[in-house]
């Protein structure tokens, strides 16, 4: 089989439109990939040094501010309130600081391990949990698996929806399992026409790639150059047919001219509808590449990274990202030197407790929404 174009001037069948939109699509994705991994290679060394300086200079004043707001509680200047307020901001700056890797901060985490606020904000933690074990179990009509595993009420509300879903997913193999039970007793007409394609799309790949390698055969050419070129193109040849990848294949073919140009002589419909199944495979997989390229850029830049976004927005995002980075190390390094100027330890320690309450009213806001 030989793969013929359609002259411009005739119509296209809807089978070679798809055909078209494919090989299209594969083109867009392949360009995608390749502009996403460009972009990265170009900023990604710089702005996760930028990150990782951030993280330690943080580190590091966390550790500061630990340590000075611990030996401040050591004297006498603050007021019953005030200890409260410093006692749970150093309990706030020990869970930001990695305690096992830093035996001063370990040491100051040790001493606050059995802290009398801590107890008293545990005890409200379980009273809570058991308030929304209640309610979740009352609006189910039935109770949650082993309750006094969980005494937080994020660990109640995890173990809740933990529940539904292996109880959602039990209901849906059991509905899979009978759609596959009265799939197996019968094999549809689609099905049959779907296997006929799948070999059809094989056997126009293969008949390609033959046609491919008795044109580029290296040993029937005389001509040195030439027979070094068509060793080349036979390497891609080989490279693309081990991919099941068509688009390479029929480019490849096309710039070999092994492509007749004949008016009424296109290829049939049933053929371009075989060959599709192998684009519809080579586009799956290049959106699955380029999903994880995405979700990968995005994890490690700490940035929303999308192929379709303009490489300038990206680049901007990295930007303000370390701008915010930058500033808050700043932010950091002002408090450290405030507190240090007698009663702006006072001031700071309420400034912090608002700012502690705002934050926990608006994740309460959010978690019930």
């Amino acid at each position: 089989m030989s793969i013929v174009l359609v002259e411009k001037s005739a119509p296209a069948s809807e089978a070679q439109q798809a055909f078209d939109r494919l090989l299209a699509r594969v083109s867009l994705l392949s360009g995608h990939m390749a502009r996403l991994q460009a972009w990265s290679d170009q900023h990604r060394y710089a702005h996760l040094q930028v990150l990782r300086d951030a993280a330690e200079q943080t580190l590091g004043l966390n550790k500061s501010l630990l340590l000075f707001v611990h030996e401040r509680l050591q004297s006498d200047e603050l007021t019953a309130q005030q200890q409260r307020m410093a006692r749970s901001k150093v309990r706030s700056l020990i869970a930001s600081l990695p305690s096992q890797v830093d035996p001063q901060v370990q040491a100051v985490a040790d001493l606050y391990a059995q802290d009398e606020d801590e107890q008293e904000a545990t005890q409200a933690q379980a009273e809570a949990a058991q308030q929304l074990r209640e309610k979740i179990e009352a609006a189910w009509g039935q109770p949650i698996h082993n309750p006094s595993l969980y005494d937080t009420p994020e660990a109640v509300m995890q173990a809740a929806m933990r529940q539904w879903q292996r109880q959602q997913e039990a209901d849906e193999a059991r509905k899979a399992a009978k759609r596959a039970a009265r799939k197996a007793q019968k094999k549809t007409a689609g099905q049959q026409q779907a296997e006929m394609q799948q070999t059809d799309a094989r056997i126009a790949l293969r008949t390609i790639f033959r046609q491919l390698a008795s044109a580029l055969h290296p040993d029937r050419e005389p001509n040195e150059a030439e027979r070094q070129r068509k060793t080349a193109l036979m390497s891609e040849v080989n490279a693309a047919y081990e991919r099941q990848d068509l688009s390479s294949l029929l480019r490849l073919q096309m710039q070999l001219s092994q492509v007749q140009v004949a008016a009424g002589h296109a290829v049939a419909d049933s053929k371009l509808v075989a060959m599709s199944l192998l684009l519809k495979e080579q586009v799956a997989a290049l959106e699955d590449d380029l999903a994880q390229l995405q979700a990968r850029l995005t994890r490690e830049l700490c940035i929303h990274v999308r192929a379709e976004m303009p490489e300038a927005a990206l680049t901007q995002a990295l930007q303000r990202l370390q701008a915010d980075q930058r500033h808050a190390v700043d932010s950091l390094s002002a408090d450290l030197r405030r507190i240090q100027q007698g009663p702006e330890l006072k001031r700071w320690l309420k400034e912090q407790a608002q700012q502690a309450k705002q934050a926990a009213r608006i994740e309460g806001a959010d978690s019930s929404l």
